[in-house]
């Protein structure tokens, strides 16, 4: 995937540098750690896991900038919905359930609250659109090339922010997708499968950790 020349030109150096160094130790890493989640720096690698947000969040915190992959599933997109279905206006109105999410750059000071989210368990990773990303002052030198696509759909390019979100009293670690095309504010699995999330269609509510 190519980025937008202006944000490619923001990506860290060492970034560029441990990719080239990633593909060219690539072959000798399957044995080891083939579909597990590897950041990679300085020739080697420096975190690992099943856990992409949580790798994300080890890589930045190394400050080394590293390359970060699926070893053996590098070119699999991440996959956030975008099938779009037309409402029904004959039948009585299907609510859209959002919630409030407060963004930060680290875990313990006060961000940014972002309205109208879209808690979305089938996407795999958190979306905002690149405005928004600018407008709460995410750091592009910190983030990381990658792709994103949605079902039935090409991909696309896109960097990824380690934050963070406040949601019921608790930071939880988030990996961000920036959007440069689309407008919609999803909060995806990385943050949802780490509280439990009731959807009360009926009273038209979404209740965290209830």
């Amino acid at each position: 995937m190519v980025l937008p020349p202006e944000i490619a030109r923001q990506i860290h150096p060492d970034w560029w540098k441990n990719e080239q160094e990633y593909w060219a130790h690539r072959e000798s890493l399957l044995s080891q750690y083939a579909n597990l989640w590897v950041a990679f720096a300085q020739g080697t690698v420096i975190a690992s896991g099943r856990s992409p947000v949580n790798v994300f969040h080890e890589a930045k915190e190394s400050g080394q900038h590293p390359y970060v992959a699926c070893v053996g599933r590098e070119y699999e997109p991440a996959r956030i919905r975008r099938t779009t279905f037309r409402y029904d206006d004959t039948y009585p109105g299907e609510a859209l359930p959002l919630v409030s999410v407060e963004f930060r750059t680290d875990s313990i000071r006060p961000g940014t609250v972002v309205e109208r989210v879209i808690p979305d368990t089938g996407a795999d990773a958190t979306v905002l659109p690149w405005s928004d990303c600018e407008r709460l002052q995410f750091d592009t030198s910190n983030s990381f090339p990658s792709s994103v696509g949605g079902v039935g759909q090409s991909t696309t390019a896109t960097v990824v922010f380690s934050v963070w979100v406040y949601l019921d009293s608790t930071a939880y670690r988030c990996q961000v997708h920036a959007d440069f095309n689309g407008t919609d504010r999803i909060l995806g699995r990385d943050v949802l499968n780490r509280m439990d999330v009731l959807f009360r269609g009926e009273s038209r509510e979404v209740v965290l950790n209830p």
